[in-house]
């Protein structure tokens, strides 16, 4: 997050915004829909005076300090769980894409996984998704 700029925000071929961004670690090409959500925050942010003059989207102090506002956010929220900003990693990667039908393989290419291997071991599919897809197979065969 600290290194997203304006420039890594592109209109795809769908024209929908997308966030397109080169790995550093395994020198990937890494393609995420930005979700209603995400474009909200970004728009808030439109005009920021230190998102004009670093470029960056959106305003970022430190992992140490987005850590720290999370933790605050999980008090407020009674949250028993300690959360970081990789844990939001993980945490799309199971619970908005995986459990939401989104296929292993482009969770894969969206985390910038050279190896689909490292996704199944990263995002463990959570028992509701496996329960939900049993369903689904449940019900063709009745």
């Amino acid at each position: 997050m600290q290194k997203l700029s304006r420039s890594d925000i592109k209109t795809g071929q769908d024209g929908e915004q997308w966030v397109i961004i080169n790995r550093q670690k395994t020198d990937s090409q890494s393609r995420v829909l930005l979700l209603p959500a995400a474009l909200k925050i970004i728009a808030k942010y439109e005009n920021e005076v230190q998102c004009h003059a670093t470029g960056k989207m959106p305003p970022i102090l430190s992992n140490q300090k987005m850590n720290a506002y999370l933790k605050e956010i999980a008090d407020v929220y009674g949250i028993d769980r300690n959360i970081s900003f990789h844990i939001a990693r993980h945490t799309f990667a199971t619970t908005v894409t995986l459990s939401n039908g989104v296929p292993i393989e482009s969770v894969s290419k969206m985390l910038g996984h050279s190896n689909i291997r490292t996704t199944q071991i990263y995002a463990k599919i959570v028992d509701s998704k496996i329960s939900g897809d049993m369903r689904k197979l449940k019900k063709r065969y009745s």
